[in-house]
């Protein structure tokens, strides 16, 4: 992958990254404007997705998409394909192929999960995973935190001195900005209102409510290893893995759905079936 990632709208797990060291020189008045606060800066829900469709697009050029009969993209769209269009937002989904752990969302609705998620997490799992990502769209976290990064990626001057509309940014803007979103990171109460998503998300589709508490006990599990370092990068914006995995079991317990949680066998595989040829034999006269 040429890039590992460039923008993310923070998840459930946010581990290895190589940031774009770039720099863009927006002059004095951008910087100006960046300094004051820009307290007027108004930034709507329609100005976000504007601009984080492009700077995924962008994403997407610099990453290995898995095709369309990929294994990874085939049970990605069996699972997660009905909820295309899901409370109100219309989603838009591919996968990554990288050993990285992550998922993400952006303001845009799109969807973006990493094959090596996809390798340690079943079906309800992921699920869940990709539900918490879809919460903090819908919450409008995302387009808070694409606010946050305009900030810190020096672009606000660039945008609202543009007749109060968004400007169309350049590629080595819209990199620019990707890091700065990727250092950019949800509040404990924001994570915590995406963990409610997600579990009414899943509950509300019948599905199996105890594969969120499964999902953060994967990753509390994996602090413990090979993990530890990347993972203590997110822990200090991040509430604890296995904090939220409690909080989950707690929710299921309440509602009298708390079974313990068995991963399910699951394959990344593309299965391709083969069809015999049948010959009929002439009869001899």
């Amino acid at each position: 992958m040429k890039a590992k990632v460039l923008v993310v709208a923070l998840v459930v797990t946010t581990f290895s990254f190589t940031k774009i060291n770039a720099q863009i020189n927006l002059g004095e008045k951008a910087m100006g404007a960046l300094q004051s606060g820009v307290a007027s800066f108004t930034f709507s829900d329609e100005d976000a997705a504007a601009i984080s469709k492009e700077a995924v697009r962008k994403m997407d050029s610099t990453n290995t998409v898995a095709g369309p009969k990929d294994g990874y993209t085939l049970r990605l769209n069996r699972i997660f394909g009905k909820h295309a269009n899901e409370n109100g937002l219309k989603l838009n989904y591919k996968v990554y192929l990288t050993k990285d752990v992550n998922a993400f969302a952006t303001a845009d609705g799109s969807v973006r999960v990493f094959s090596g998620l996809m390798d340690i997490m079943d079906d309800n799992q992921l699920l869940a995973v990709i539900g918490h990502e879809i919460g903090h769209v819908a919450n409008h976290d995302s387009r808070d935190a694409m606010k946050v990064a305009l900030r810190k990626a020096a672009l606000v001057g660039a945008i609202s001195s543009q007749s109060d509309k968004v400007a169309k940014l350049t590629d080595s803007q819209y990199g620019q900005l990707a890091s700065a979103i990727v250092d950019s990171k949800y509040s404990r109460k924001q994570e915590s209102e995406a963990d409610d998503f997600s579990y009414e998300f899943l509950k509300r589709n019948k599905y199996n409510v105890n594969a969120e508490e499964s999902a953060f006990a994967i990753l509390a599990n994996m602090s413990g290893g090979t993990s530890a370092d990347f993972l203590s990068k997110m822990m200090s914006s991040h509430p604890d893995p296995q904090d939220r995995a409690d909080k989950a079991r707690a929710r299921a317990t309440a509602d009298g759905l708390y079974k313990s949680y068995v991963q399910m066998k699951f394959s990344n595989k593309a299965t391709t079936t083969t069809t015999k040829k049948t010959t009929t034999k002439k009869k001899k006269k």
